[in-house]
């Protein structure tokens, strides 16, 4: 089951996502202006699904999100990790 941590390093802020089991998903979602981010994908695979397009990724690949685009990750590993930094919001 997928496992989130929120984290705050001065004026940096995110959540990291651990997803333990192949198939573990963070569910099609997207963000405001005031709170998107990048993800760096710091450990194992993904699926990485949008409105109209899929894209694998792997460990080192880093993903810029715009405003209101949709998104969502399924774990293609046991053991991967997402490491979202919120870039918005001031």
């Amino acid at each position: 089951m997928l496992q989130t941590k929120p984290f705050m390093l001065g004026r940096l802020t995110g959540s990291i996502y651990d997803f333990p089991e192949i198939g573990d998903v963070l569910p099609m979602h997207s963000h405001t202006e005031s709170d998107v981010h990048i993800t760096v994908v710091a450990k194992g695979a993904f699926l990485t699904r949008g409105a109209e397009w899929e894209r694998e990724v792997k460990a080192g690949d880093v993903l810029d999100w715009r405003p209101n685009e949709a998104h969502e990750f399924i774990a293609n590993e046991a053991g991967s990790r997402l490491v979202n930094i919120v870039k918005g919001g001031g």
